[in-house]
Formats: structure tokens, C-alpha cells, sequence
């Protein structure tokens, strides 16, 4: 069922890049007012906007629902009481473990004649 979901979320998202990027700006519409042939488009000059804003919307909205339904789905089986929970599990899972941290040979101490007298 995931996959199916990934699927169309995936086909669902380049729909919709490509449709984003047919739409005309707001600015389109001021050339063609003024006779520069915008206005001849395949879809007439009104049904262009409306046909790509509907398809958008349309797409937008099942992009919003798999998004949801895969959140979903990739959710099921985990329980967490809280954000920092997992996050705090995650740390101290990676952390490492005195006995794999190597060894360091303390330092010799300092003879107490080189520090310095206080006044």
C-alpha cells in the first residue's frame, strides 16, 4: 500500500512542478491588453488560467493527502512519549563506550617550584 502511496505522491509532485510552471504571472495579462498575441493560447484567452489553476489545485490537494497518508503509514509501529525521547535514544545509542575510547597517559605533574609565589 506505501508503495502504491510513494507512487502517485511522486507522479502527484512532478504533475505539479510542470503545471506551476505553465501557468502565466499576473503580469501576462498586461501584454496581452495591449495586443502583443498572449491572448491566443490553446485553451482561448480565459480558459487557460482557470483550466491550470483547477489541475493545480486539484493536484495540490491529493500531493497534500499522500504526503499525510505516507506520515501516516511511516508512523504506525513507533511509540514515543516525546520528541527528545528519540532523540535522546538516538544519542545514546551513537555514543561511545568507554571501553572502545582509547587511552590517553595522564600528564606528569608540575613540580611545585615552577609555580610562581603570590605577594
Amino acid at each position: 500500500m506505501e508503495t502504491v502511496i510513494l507512487i502517485v505522491h511522486v507522479l502527484a509532485a512532478a504533475t505539479l512542478v510542470a503545471l506551476i510552471l505553465l501557468q502565466q504571472g499576473k503580469g501576462a495579462d498586461m501584454g496581452a491588453a495591449f495586443g502583443s498575441g498572449a491572448s491566443s493560447t490553446v485553451f482561448g484567452s480565459q480558459g487557460s488560467a482557470s483550466f491550470l489553476t483547477r489541475g493545480t489545485a486539484t493536484l495540490a490537494t491529493i500531493f497534500f493527502i499522500t504526503s499525510l497518508s505516507l506520515a501516516y503509514f511511516t508512523n504506525q509501529g513507533t511509540s514515543r512519549s516525546s520528541v527528545t525521547e528519540s532523540v535522546m535514544e538516538r544519542v545514546d545509542a551513537e555514543a561511545p563506550v568507554e571501553e572502545d575510547m582509547p587511552s590517553v597517559p595522564a600528564a606528569p605533574a608540575a613540580p611545585v617550584d615552577d609555580v610562581p609565589a603570590t605577594n
